[in-house]
């Protein structure tokens, strides 16, 4: 490393963003560019000394500028590695507010966006030279499917923001909310513009990939998936750096895609797929939020029920609310807890009725809320809880008569022993979609069972009749809908200690229910309450309107943001005092309390709750971001252990 002070007059210099999670490096660092590198440009990928470590670390040229001041000393740019601009500006400026939102490093947001550089693929690249038009006949599809939803043409066409209730209603094997998010994506294509569709896991991904396919050229739509090999997540990377417009659809990270957006749309944004689970915890939908505000691009929010959070923006005015001119609601059939408990029964004697008519003309959904055989087991003698001796975890059965297996560890439990009453006897206390699968193969003699879970995924089923065991998310599609959708379990999966367990709930319920054929039963297993009423009467926004305004007393999320601090005592103390010499009393926050030992370093956290406003001023206040870099900057390398750590998010388990 040699500094470069000679010379009088101005000198080309860069700013570079360290590609590094420290927080004392999260800042742009100025370096002089040495005339044998020749001309650098924002945006490419560069290696640059630090003076402290002693080594060369990557890095992104933010900025290229000239410098009146040569008797500075400044280091030099040890080498460029790619011409390619792989970080536009409008990619830095959405990383940096996302980061700054969340209190983290924008490094760790670029590190989700940009894949790892492929020289093969960089080299051999050829960037489109003419823009993939549609179809006409694609264009007239979309455009009638896009009229159905009052206000929605002219939310695309305004760039505007929406929350749009999707028809709960099926196409022949196309799903009405694939449909609306392919035909906005190609409207969008028709005049010019790209879209970044996200949506929360492969299976969707999958099916909106296939509605695109039949109104779309090939090489106007880009996969962004992570399961994609590196060289092909590359090669769909360095397509959306080209101006030609083109359609990314992606899960959570796909936000960050580089194109110049004239739409991006979020498909069931309640769903915690799309909350990023690393630092810093950004939520897609509020990345798109921000994309939003800075591209002025159109904003969709699609979903069959509407997330808390979806509704606090439109309450504030921020989204528009957009639902079809003719609404379908779905036959929803109630059966209460009451009912099940007088005849002792799983399936209730009217949905049985209706699955077997069902099961004669097509396929019947049963949804369940775990996979296997047994999950959970208990005590025959006393229905205590049956645990694994060695982690605690539940005991559960692969299938009837097996060993007991542990939930957590996976250990076989070949001589437990209760440790209640002593018995060595386990009952069966649950079903999954497994021991389902085998109870209704018995009732419904000659009819094909099929299993559709995170061990045997199923994409699609054809017409004939079928009995369709699957947990929530993996129901697969049927063709022409299914011709009744029984829910089962529905008490238990209200049971989870979740603070939008009901939320979640009614999106699963729904999720599912939209896969029916037109007035085909649906029938829900003993649940009453609000939850059970939104669903039958089809009221989703009405229900997160009234979740919202439960919570807003309460200040819980969405109502309120919660920032954690963690780290040592002290620095969470001193970080505590630091809040609140900025207006952040002690009511509001909590703690510090012990959360956990790491190795010899004892660890505590506390907690602040920020009062939540409209969007564009929703953010992390800067001084939760200053006691995190000023421990961490103390003069030299952090150390191993952090001491002081802070995330900030809108999740369910704030």
């Amino acid at each position: 490393m040699s500094p470069a002070t000679e010379g009088v007059g101005g000198r080309r210099i860069v700013r570079v963003l360290i590609d590094s999670p420290l927080p004392q490096l999260d800042r742009l660092f100025d370096y002089v560019v040495p005339d044998e590198l020749g001309e650098v440009t924002a945006g490419v990928r560069v290696k640059a000394p630090l003076r402290t470590a002693g080594r060369v670390i990557d890095g992104f040229v933010v900025e290229v500028a000239e410098e009146p001041d040569a008797a500075r000393t400044l280091s030099e740019i040890d080498s460029i590695v790619s011409p390619v601009q792989v970080m536009p500006d409008r990619l830095y400026r959405l990383a940096r507010r996302a980061a700054d939102r969340a209190a983290g490093s924008a490094s760790d947001i670029l590190r989700l966006a940009i894949p790892k550089r492929q020289v093969r693929v960089e080299k051999s690249w050829r960037a489109p030279e003419s823009t993939p038009e549609p179809a006409a006949d694609a264009v007239q599809r979309a455009t009638e499917i896009i009229a159905v939803y009052d206000g929605l043409p002219r939310v695309l066409s305004e760039s505007g923001r929406a929350a749009v209730e999707a028809v709960p209603v099926q196409r022949g094997d196309e799903p009405e909310w694939a449909l609306l998010l392919a035909s906005a994506a190609v409207l969008q294509l028709a005049d010019g513009r790209s879209s970044v569709l996200v949506v929360p896991d492969y299976r969707d991904q999958e099916v909106l990939l296939q509605t695109l396919a039949r109104m779309l050229p090939d090489d106007a739509v880009v996969r962004h998936d992570a399961r994609q090999a590196n060289p092909d997540r590359y090669r769909a990377f360095l397509r959306t750096l080209s101006e030609v417009p083109c359609v990314v659809v992606g899960n959570r990270s796909a936000v960050y895609s580089p194109v110049r957006a004239g739409l991006v749309a979020i498909w069931d944004d309640g769903d915690p797929l799309l909350a990023e689970p690393l630092a810093p915890y950004v939520h897609a939908r509020d990345a798109a939020l921000l994309r939003q505000e800075d591209e002025q691009s159109a904003l969709l929010l699609v979903g069959h029920t509407r997330s808390t959070d979806a509704e606090r923006l439109v309450q504030h005015g921020w989204l528009q609310d957009v639902t079809a001119t003719r609404r379908v609601i779905p036959k929803v059939r109630l059966s209460t807890p009451e009912e099940l408990e007088q005849t002792g029964q799983r399936v209730p004697s009217s949905a049985f009725a209706s699955a077997r008519a069902a099961a004669a003309e097509g396929p019947v959904l049963v949804q369940v809320a775990r996979p296997g055989f047994a999950p959970t087991l208990v005590c025959a003698s006393c229905r205590t809880p049956a645990r694994c001796t060695q982690c605690g975890g539940p005991l559960g059965a692969r299938r009837r008569g097996a060993v007991p297996v542990c939930g957590w560890c996976g250990r076989s439990a070949h001589s437990w022993r209760c440790g209640e009453c002593s018995s060595e006897q386990v009952r069966l206390a649950s079903s999954g979609t497994e021991r389902t699968a085998d109870e209704l193969g018995r009732a419904f003699p000659g009819v094909r069972v099929i299993v559709s879970d995170g061990a045997h995924p199923v994409q699609h089923v054809d017409a004939r009749p079928a009995l369709v065991v699957a947990t929530r998310g993996a129901e697969p599609l049927a063709s022409g809908g299914y011709r009744a959708v029984i829910l089962l379990d529905g008490a238990r999966m209200l049971q989870a200690p979740e603070l939008r367990i009901a939320e979640s709930c009614l999106r699963w319920w729904a999720n599912a229910a939209a896969l029916a054929a037109p007035g085909a039963p649906i029938h829900l297993v003993g649940v009453n309450g609000p939850v059970a009423r939104a669903l039958a009467t089809w009221s989703p926004a009405a229900y997160a309107r009234s979740e919202l305004e439960e919570r807003l007393p309460l200040r819980m999320p969405p109502a309120a943001r919660v920032a954690q601090i963690e780290g040592l005592p002290a620095s969470v103390r001193t970080a505590l005092d630091a809040l609140s010499r900025v207006g952040i009393s002690g009511s509001r926050c909590s703690g510090p309390c012990r959360s956990a030992m790491t190795g010899a370093c004892a660890r505590w956290c506390g907690s602040a709750m920020l009062p939540v406003r409209a969007w564009p001023a929703l953010c992390v206040p800067p001084s939760l971001r200053m006691p995190r870099r000023a421990a961490a900057a103390g003069g030299g390398p952090a150390p191993r252990c952090p001491c002081i750590s802070i995330s900030s998010n809108q999740r369910s388990d704030s």
